[in-house]
């Protein structure tokens, strides 16, 4: 019997379960500040694009850091870029606990994600890792569980923390990853360091690119977006002719890959559209508090946590893109009717978001599942890396996008009959465009992955 494969065995669902764990954790992290938003935006007085930097931000910098903990998983062991992001995840923690001014909340949140972005490149490497192609749908689904319980529990926590204390308690609750620190060290292996080269220069160029381009995005900065492609340049130099490069130029001539993440990217951008669309709208709209916006979103996040296995048991049964298909459907329709029910009794909107907070978990599943399968095996760490920079990207551009929408205030045009609130218009109109993009990604999803029968 193989030792080695055996001992992956064991240890697979030992570190799913320690992970499902750390995911709920690092997405309440990620989701609670989006209930507070309209707290922190009144008490230091900023436009609805200025706080979003407590979101973009943190974002922009988890991003950058996912790629590079899947990159240097080629070099340093799994055990200790976990402690190492984790310990920098509780000194962020810290800073945002002590944090007096905005520009101090903005570091801590940086300094957050640096350490948090270990979490989301493991839970894309150890499945694949650790678990074969035709279970990796259940073990995918299995952490979409911490992903959307993460989501379940950050906004009513995140309601109740602000409301019963104030809204900086919320810097404690990520402290609570250390717990897992321990059971990481245990299951995890000494993998011996490599003398595998990291192209750093690489690393800091793609950086670079990424920080810059999102900076012009909220700056709405042409001076900023001309640097980005300089530095796109340089970095598409580097690769090209660097003996280790940062990311191998190769990958990218990969048609299924490349297709598949500019799919995903969208989806992903979309979808990310209903956690942080929804605290905005039931505040400015229905005029609801923080715990009570928390309470409204609870129930789907929960149905979704409790779903959330079965959409990857359906991904290894039924295929990836039977499983794209019905999260599409849910998606899409989720949209359509909560832009119906913008301005109306927010139990409507409790009742309605369960279909897109559903589909958007089942997307993710679907279009992970889908991309790791395009991809040899040299390349699974940089590969599903630059997968999960690429989704916090596109969360982050969907944020700042919408925020700049918001900040053009309320509209006399609406184009879903069903709503007459003037104030609703806005967030009306902003939900039947995501709806009908979900349709167009799901059409080019088909065509390029639909009648590939190994992609079941």
């Amino acid at each position: 019997m193989n030792t080695k494969a055996a001992t992956t065995n064991e240890t697979g669902p030992l570190l799913l379960r320690v992970l499902v764990f750390t995911l709920i954790i690092s997405v309440m992290n990620g989701t609670m500040f989006n209930v507070v938003l309209p707290v922190i935006s009144k008490e230091f007085q900023l436009t609805a694009s200025q706080v979003t930097w407590i979101v973009s931000g943190y974002l922009i910098v988890y991003a950058i850091g996912t790629v590079t903990y899947g990159k240097l998983t080629d070099k340093f062991s799994i055990k200790s870029l976990i402690t190492f992001g984790l310990l920098l995840l509780t000194v962020g923690s810290l800073v945002g606990v002590a944090a007096t001014q905005y520009w101090m909340i903005i570091v801590a949140r940086i300094l957050q994600a640096a350490g948090a972005a270990v979490i989301p490149a493991l839970a894309m490497i150890i499945p694949v890792r650790f678990f074969s192609p035709e279970k990796r749908g259940r073990a995918l689904g299995t952490s979409a569980i911490g992903t959307a319980l993460g989501a379940a529990l950050g906004p009513i926590i995140a309601g109740f923390v602000s409301s019963a204390l104030n809204w900086k308690f919320l810097f404690v609750i990520p402290l609570l990853s250390l717990i897992t620190l321990p059971l990481y060290r245990k299951y995890l292996d000494d993998e011996p360091v490599t003398n595998e080269k990291i192209d750093y220069i690489g690393g800091i160029l793609l950086a670079g690119t990424v920080a810059t381009f999102l900076l012009a995005l909220t700056q709405s900065n042409m001076w900023l977006l001309v640097t980005g492609l300089v530095i796109l340049v340089l970095f598409i130099i580097r690769i090209r002719y660097a003996s280790v490069p940062f990311v191998n130029p190769a990958i990218f001539r990969n048609k299924q890959y490349s297709i598949g993440m500019a799919i995903a990217f969208v989806l992903v951008a979309v979808g990310f559209g209903i956690p942080f669309l929804t605290p905005l709208m039931l505040s400015d709209v229905n005029g609801l508090s923080p715990a009570s916006i928390g309470l409204i979103m609870l129930p789907s996040a929960l149905i979704t946590a409790i779903l959330g296995r079965k959409g990857g048991k359906l991904a290894d049964e039924k295929g990836n893109p039977f499983l794209l298909y019905i999260a599409s459907t849910l998606l899409a329709g989720g949209f359509i009717i909560l832009s119906s029910v913008v301005g109306m009794s927010p139990t409507y909107i409790q009742i309605f978001l369960t279909l897109g907070v559903l589909g958007q978990s089942y997307i993710q599943i679907a279009m992970s599942n889908t991309i790791s399968r395009t991809l040899p095996k040299d390349e699974v760490g940089i590969g599903m890396g630059l997968l999960s920079m690429f989704n916090f990207i596109a969360a982050a551009v969907s944020t700042t996008a919408i925020g700049k929408l918001l900040d053009g205030g309320a509209t006399t045009v609406h184009l879903n009959p069903f709503v007459h609130d003037k104030v609703a218009f806005v967030y009306s109109n902003i939900l039947l465009a995501l709806a009908l993009i979900v349709v167009v990604m799901a059409v080019l999803y088909s065509l390029q992955f639909g009648r590939k029968s190994n992609n079941k």
